[in-house]
């Protein structure tokens, strides 16, 4: 019995696993599915075979979602430019991640999430840490200057009505602006607006969303609270690589919360209290803002007007300091300075060269029609003999020296029309959005600076290798950097690498001789504890202590990056003349076509000085029209000495700064000749000029009468 009992029992253990394994199939096919989440419509669920554990609704307005992924414990979905992280066992929103554009896939291949962003032209990709170990972005994230992605937090609590506002706020703890709303909405309630303000300022925000928290805040009527929110997105903007000494443009800082407009409000309000705090956010994060000398000039005036002139001054004092290292120390207002001082001078030269040849042309205009006469009369002959009428045209008829002085002149006019294409162009690159977001790096930055065929310079290796090494790659930025070899800005941040790296002896000694090269270079002398004072570096000290400074390009290095020095654009234009029509940021056809017929005039006039006078030019005489020529267009007619064209360039310099005043002009130049000082200062040049000319023309008519009367005597 017991041997039979031990057989049956051996059958039934050899037969388990196969009952085993029919059991599970039994089981998957009865209906027994594993929980998953699953994306219907806009609606996030969340199911457990047929029940339903938990869902959550996504509104249009956030953006397209992505399909949902589940790690570990937690679900994933894509919304707009971020990625919510939700416990799969009750929904809890247990992270929020901000990433720079539009969500397009997530990947969890390996047991690690990777989010891939799809921008305008460009695709990120980052690795997103576990939501359970506080949910970050392991990588740098750079925000562009789109206020659909730093205003996706505001406008998603924005969408949310009045009477889901309370549940919302429960399902989205993360998401401050709610609790903006709550603490709004609550009234005369403080405690419980006290209480919501308190959640609004718990969680973690890119500075942007900080900023717009703040102007809410101050808007409730919770200074301290704005304070503190501002202080976060000073702190979040220098984690992420924002930095004082790059610009920002009036677009780019809109999109990060528009402090400069909400500071204009406060202003208008009579709120000096709280528009003091937000100066001191500007101009510790982004003090080189465009419009930001107006602003500081405008807050200085404030000031003043409540008997605090001390403060005003130094306000007004760091307003100028900051123009160091701009374009020619010119400010944030350089470029514009530069044109206008380019446009002045091409009208200041454009009417000398007009007053000289209308004067040339006054005084030989009898004799040339006599000469050909023969032939036609004056217009025919170019028909008949265009040889001949070419060798007859006026300015031959003229006097080598006036000659050579309408050469000069002519050759002036085309290097300033160089000029002023270079700072149309230098101007129009450096507004570059790429170059105007307080950073260097990321997707977006690095596909718009493609945009620009930066050249390949030193200057460019320096911009490409520390947008690099923001991004986290040394190699790649020492690639770059050893293009930019002697850089003193380059060997900065090498040396930074270096310490980073752990070569602190090779650090310092990179960074004396990155000083010695250039001593008034502030982040070496920082490196070097030498605690120069500018905003960067108090900026540095504040919220990046203990790390090295790297060196940004200024604005020279960055006008030689994009455009080169007006030599490059000269250069390029007299060995490609018809490159001045072709298309491009700044650039103009009508100035490309003032460019081509001032270098075709400037050739003829180079051609005539190899051509001798024609026979008949000692008949000019000085007929009555070349008088009044002479007498009303000062320093036209004394071409032949020095002193005439320096008569002739002051003349025509006064009547060009003064033409914006009559309205025929828009050419004003930088110097306002609209004021009273300047303005008397311009018509007393004029006035001299005609002076000093009308005694030069008296001297040559007593000069020439005394050559008729020695002519006459000798002749009888």
């Amino acid at each position: 019995m017991r041997r039979l009992a031990l057989v049956g029992a051996l059958r039934r253990w050899k037969n388990a696993p196969l009952l085993v394994l029919l059991a599970a199939l039994g089981a998957g096919l009865g209906g027994g599915a594993r929980a998953e989440a699953v994306l219907e419509g806009r609606t996030l669920r969340y199911e457990d075979g047929p029940a339903l554990r938990w869902a959550r609704a996504y509104p249009a307005g956030l953006g397209d979602l992505t399909l949902p992924v589940q790690l570990g414990g937690s679900v994933y979905l894509g919304a707009g430019p971020v990625v919510y992280a939700l416990s799969a066992r009750d929904g809890t929103l247990l992270a929020r991640y901000d990433l720079p554009a539009p969500v397009a896939s997530l990947d969890p291949g390996g047991g690690t999430l990777r989010a891939s962003t799809r921008g305008d032209g460009y695709v990120e990709r980052f690795t997103l840490g576990r939501a359970e170990d506080g949910g970050r972005v392991q990588e740098r994230v750079v925000f562009p200057p789109d206020p659909e992605v730093t205003g996706w937090l505001a406008r998603a609590a924005s969408l949310v009505p009045d009477e889901d506002l309370a549940r919302a706020a429960r399902e989205d703890p993360l998401n401050p602006f709610l609790a903006l709303r709550e603490a709004r909405a609550a009234g005369r309630d403080r405690y419980a607006a006290l209480g919501a303000v308190r959640r609004a300022l718990g969680g973690e925000l890119p500075f942007a969303a900080w900023v717009q928290l703040a102007a809410g805040l101050d808007t409730l009527g919770y200074p301290a609270a704005a304070d503190v929110a501002l202080d976060r997105a000073r702190r979040d903007a220098a984690a992420r690589g924002y930095d004082p000494e790059i610009r920002v443009s009036r677009a780019a800082l809109g999109a990060y919360g528009n402090p400069s407009g909400y500071l204009g409000t406060l202003l208008d309000q009579g709120r000096l209290g709280r528009a003091e705090a937000w100066m001191r956010y500007l101009r510790e994060l982004h003090p080189r803002f465009e419009g930001g000398p107006a602003l500081y000039a405008r807050y200085a005036d404030v000031l003043d007007a409540q008997g605090r002139g001390g403060e005003a001054e130094e306000w007004r004092q760091f307003a100028r300091e900051l123009r160091a290292g701009s374009l020619y120390n010119l400010g944030a207002e350089g470029p514009a300075r530069v044109q206008a001082t380019l446009r002045a001078l091409t009208l200041a030269l454009a009417l000398a060269l007009g007053a000289a040849l209308l004067t040339l042309t006054a005084r030989a205009w009898r004799v040339q029609g006599e000469d050909t006469r023969r032939l036609g009369g004056r217009w025919r002959s170019w028909g008949r003999r265009p040889l001949f009428r070419v060798r007859r045209s006026a300015v031959l008829y003229a006097g080598w020296g006036e000659r050579l002085g309408l050469t000069a002149l002519a050759a002036g006019l085309v290097v300033s029309l160089a000029g002023w294409s270079w700072a149309n162009t230098t101007s129009a690159r450096l507004r570059a959005p790429a170059l105007n977001i307080g950073t260097y790096g990321g997707g977006w930055s690095a596909a718009r600076l493609a945009d620009l065929e930066l050249r390949a310079t030193p200057d460019t290796a320096l911009l490409t290798g520390l947008a690099a090494q923001l991004d986290g790659d040394a190699a790649a930025a020492r690639a770059r950097y050893a293009r930019a070899a002697g850089d003193p800005c380059a060997l900065n941040n090498l040396a930074v690498i270096a310490q980073e790296r752990g070569d602190v002896a090779q650090a310092r000694q990179s960074y004396r001789a990155a000083l010695a090269a250039r001593p008034d270079l502030a982040a070496a002398a920082f490196n070097l504890g030498l605690n120069p004072a500018s905003p960067g570096t108090a900026f540095q000290r504040a919220y990046r202590s203990g790390e090295p400074r790297l060196c940004y390009p200024g604005d020279r290095s960055l006008a030689r990056a994009v455009s080169g020095d007006l030599s490059v654009t000269l250069g390029g234009l007299l060995r490609d003349p018809l490159s001045a029509l072709t298309p491009g940021p700044g650039r103009s056809a009508r100035l490309g076509w003032a460019f081509l017929g001032a270098l075709a005039l400037l050739a003829a006039l180079a051609l005539s000085l190899l051509i001798p006078r024609p026979a008949g030019a000692e008949r000019q005489g000085r007929p009555a029209a070349y008088r009044l020529a002479a007498l009303l267009l000062p320093g036209a007619a004394l071409l032949e000495g020095a002193w005439g064209g320096v008569l002739l360039l002051a003349w025509a310099a006064a009547l060009a700064a003064l033409a914006p005043l009559t309205g025929l002009t828009r050419f004003a130049p930088p110097f306002g000749p609209a004021e009273p000082g300047v303005r008397a200062a311009l018509l007393t040049l004029l006035a001299l000029t005609y002076a000093l000319n009308t005694a030069a023309f008296v001297g040559a008519e007593l000069r020439h009468v005394r050559q008729r009367r020695r002519e006459a005597r000798e002749d009888t």
